[in-house]
């Protein structure tokens, strides 16, 4: 192993010094790609276990990033490439979906924090609405985490978790998480912070391009045709066939054959009614969800297990 990490390292610096490879970063920052390639390069020293992963894919990820114009710099906290075996990962950080929400010009405020013991003074669930007063913070024990946005057209929105949500989560839907490297481990309150205000821009907010790209291509492999290979999420297909319907808000799950798939038709109305798709509007099929809402639970209500493709036509 100890001799494949000058290999790796060297193939790397070549890679980043190729023509293709450094136009690719000019058309898409300009004068920064230079500096940009070079904090790539110190992510990557920075890191032992990244060191390991297969150069390409440390390029792929970092493409991302440039490409949502955020520094991979991991004390700066906008992006990382992470890695996960032997291949490194795209992940977009809380303070990176805050800025890139900021950019879209649709938000007035967008925070997360943590929330102390004896802070909550009020939730009311049926609105959502939270009243924190620090004044009566009791301990230095956080019992949860908040996002917050208020839009230019007034809409606000508070999404709370507690420690306990967060854990059980990261537990769900990343097969890393009881690693001791992973980021669940090494970075909890980050991590907590970014599942928050990840999941309320998801239900709640307006996401620009921008930021539609960075949570379809958070926690994933970028391979070369462009296509996202989610390596850390749970892999719903090994426990459940493909034309599984799956019913959320802790309801059994509805097993459906391939052949009754075309056939089934959801409610109109009720609890179990469909809503429009949060990530892309435009899927009409039967159930209305795509592959991107079963992987981070963003449905409520049901999740049709199908591919990108199928969700296209």
């Amino acid at each position: 192993m100890s001799e494949q990490l000058p290999a790796k390292r060297n193939e790397l610096q070549a890679l980043l010094n190729s023509e293709a490879i450094k136009k690719r970063f000019d058309e898409v920052l300009g004068k920064k790609a230079a500096g940009f390639m070079s904090s790539v390069i110190s992510a990557v020293n920075a890191n032992k276990n990244l060191k390991q992963a297969e150069p390409m894919s440390i390029i792929q990820a970092a493409a991302v990033a440039a490409a949502l114009d955020l520094p991979v710099n991991p004390s700066l906290g906008f992006a990382f490439i992470v890695p996960y075996g032997d291949k490194a990962t795209f992940q977009i950080g809380y303070k990176g979906l805050i800025q890139l929400g900021m950019r879209s010009g649709q938000y007035k405020l967008l925070n997360v924090c943590e929330v102390y013991e004896g802070e909550l003074k009020k939730k009311n669930r049926f609105t959502g609405e939270m009243e924190l007063d620090e004044s009566c913070k009791t301990s230095d024990k956080v019992i949860g985490y908040v996002a917050y946005m208020r839009l230019i057209n007034g809409f606000e929105k508070y999404f709370y978790m507690t420690v306990e949500q967060s854990k059980e989560h990261g537990k769900r839907y990343s097969k890393s998480y009881d690693h001791q490297n992973g980021q669940w481990k090494t970075n909890f309150v980050v991590m907590a912070q970014k599942t928050v205000i990840k999941l309320m821009l998801a239900h709640y907010g307006i996401l620009s391009i921008e930021m539609q790209m960075a949570v379809q291509a958070d926690q994933a492999v970028v391979k070369a045709d462009g296509e996202y290979d989610y390596i850390d999420a749970e892999e719903v297909s090994e426990k459940e066939p493909e034309s599984t319907v799956k019913k959320h808000r802790g309801k059994e799950k509805a097993n459906i054959k391939e052949e009754d798939v075309t056939d089934f038709t959801p409610p109109n109305d009720g609890p179990d009614a469909p809503a429009p798709c949060p990530h892309n509007p435009e899927v009409t099929y039967k159930v209305a969800y795509c592959e991107g809402c079963v992987r981070n639970e963003q449905c409520e209500v049901y999740s049709l297990i199908v591919d990108q493709q199928s969700a296209k036509e």
